[in-house]
């Protein structure tokens, strides 16, 4: 399938940020959850999936820790105004910074934890971009990585 640049083009300026939605001569469209589904190939169908925001009791630190092997600073890089992780926000451009590329000869555990953390990346960063920068609120993490 080739990319129509005109209609891609047309389809930014329409878009309005603060609403979320395209604003289209017929009037306002929004992305619903069957339009990502159809988009990334991902099954929408079951159960909602309705976790706690709770923060866990370790710490969102140690649940990231846990669930990707990987040590979040507690202090800021750097250049950098805060850490990575910071009241309950996760900056994502860390995050891939911090992963880089997946090995040729990688396991299936190196690959399911680069899956995990491509997911949380697009997610976060491509289908529901927070207005702070590239963080993603930790209680999504719940939902993406399990309990």
């Amino acid at each position: 399938m080739e990319m129509d640049n005109n209609l891609l083009t047309a389809m930014v300026e329409r878009w309005r940020k603060e609403t979320h939605t395209f604003h289209l001569l017929e009037g306002e469209m929004t992305i619903t959850l069957k339009d990502v589904a159809m988009l990334t190939e991902l099954p929408i169908d079951g159960d909602a999936i309705i976790e706690s925001s709770q923060k866990p009791l370790n710490g969102w630190g140690q649940f990231i820790s846990e669930r990707l092997g990987i040590n979040i600073p507690e202090e800021a890089e750097e250049g950098r105004r805060v850490p990575p992780l910071h009241k309950s926000m996760l900056l994502i451009p860390w995050l891939v910074r911090t992963v880089g590329e997946l090995p040729e000869d990688a396991t299936d555990a190196q690959i399911e934890r680069y899956a995990r953390i491509y997911l949380i990346c697009l997610v976060g960063g491509f289908l529901f971009p927070n207005k702070s920068g590239g963080n993603m609120h930790c209680m999504w993490l719940r939902v993406l990585l399990g309990d």
